[in-house]
Parts: structure tokens; sequence; C-alpha cells
């Protein structure tokens, strides 16, 4: 069964190719990341664990029994008992349940070890596959909102207390 970690050093290597090998994947339904995220990917990933360690976001990987990065499971500005999810998930991945499982097991992270109560989420409407994994995972819709990187996306909700 894959691992969540939370994010480190030593993820590097790995996560720089998931990125490749699934850029053309996830473009399809996020916005790319662009050359420069790659050329400069020693820089980035520094600075997420910068971001880590001040505590405006908690990077996870999925990572399988041959060390590969599965998928990336991402908490983002924890303040006041709630958080904002990201995932992504290898296309050799998909179709399997991991994103579900993963998602949930993070509930269980997210309230005892961050002491987090709720988790909002945001997917672009042409993102099926993660809105499905969200709803799967009792996440509600709460509206619309345009998306970081531009075009419409829903919104959502999970409370992490009940059931």
């Amino acid at each position: 069964m894959p691992e969540l970690q939370l994010l480190s050093p030593e993820h590097a290597p790995a996560v720089l190719a998931f990125e490749r090998e699934n850029r053309e994947f996830f473009a399809k339904t996020v916005p790319d990341r662009g050359d420069a995220y790659f050329d400069h990917f020693a820089e980035r990933h520094a600075a997420l664990l910068a971001e880590q360690v001040a505590g405006t976001a908690l990077f996870h990987v999925l990572v399988g029994e041959d060390g590969e990065v599965l998928g990336r499971f991402n908490l983002y500005d924890p303040a006041d008992g709630s958080a904002e999810l990201g995932f992504r998930v290898a296309q050799q991945a998909t179709g399997r349940g991991l994103a579900t499982a993963t998602v949930r097991r993070l509930f269980t992270l997210a309230a005892d070890a961050y002491g987090l109560k709720r988790l909002t989420a945001a997917a672009a409407r042409t993102n099926h596959a993660s809105r499905t994994v969200l709803t799967r995972t009792g996440f509600r819709e709460t509206g619309e909102r345009l998306l970081k990187k531009g075009g419409p996306g829903i919104t959502y909700v999970r409370e992490l207390t009940g059931p």
C-alpha cells in the first residue's frame, strides 16, 4: 500500500520525475506549470519546504513501494482550524481509488496531527476526476470561483468532525 509522507528534501528527485512524467496528463485538466517550474525546480522545492517550516502549508507525497511519487496532497493556508486541500495523482495511479483513499487518510492526519476541523477545496469545472474524489469523500459544493490560474471552478467544504 502506498504511504503518505510529509514532503522532505529527499523527495525532490521523485517529485520532479512525477511532474515531468505527468505534465501532459495534468495539462488536460489544470493549467500547465510552465517551463520555468521545471527549469527552477530545485529552488521551487526549497521554497515549498520553507513554507512548510513556516507553517503556511503542509505538503504531502503519496509514495509507492519503489519510491516513486504517485500523488501530491497538500494543505494550504492552515489557520483557525481550516485549510485548503489540493491534490494531483499520476496517470498510472488513476482509476484505482488511490486518490479517494488518500484524501480519507488525510482527514485523520489533518484532524489528529494538525488540529484542523474543516477542509475546503476547489476543482475546475472540467476536472471531473477531482470533483468525483471530493464528492465521494464527503465534500459538499459551496459555490463557484475563478481559480488562481484562471477558469471557472467549483468550491467545496468538508467538516472533519462527525461522520
